[in-house]
């Protein structure tokens, strides 16, 4: 990852726009800001959400609160719960995460 040229910044998430996105089931609301090419979010997904693609996208998601499994498309899972990050990089394995009992997560990607 390559963090460019960006001045020292404190976001204030609470004022940074809410986008709620519905899943397969229950639904993921995240606040984002930029750096760039670099996103930061907090997203919390709601209890019983499953995602509604496979993401090839690469992230570092670091679980703060509650729990979610990270599902790769040739079938292996992962549970995170609070406190554990996990790490994919771009065009990797195909993934998608799902939450049975909610979770609050910190990803950058």
């Amino acid at each position: 990852m390559n963090i460019g040229n960006f001045p020292f910044t404190i976001p204030d998430w609470a004022s940074l726009e809410s986008i709620e996105r519905n899943g397969v089931t229950g639904k993921a609301i995240s606040r984002m800001f930029k750096m760039g090419d670099i996103g930061v979010r907090f997203v919390e997904y709601s209890a019983g959400y499953l995602a509604d693609h496979w993401c090839h996208k690469g992230h570092i998601i670091y679980c703060i609160e509650g729990d979610m499994e990270a599902r790769l498309e040739n079938g292996a899972s992962y549970q995170l719960t609070a406190g554990m990050t996990c790490h994919m990089g771009n065009d990797g394995e195909a993934h998608r995460m799902a939450s049975a009992n909610g979770c609050k997560l910190f990803i950058v990607d």
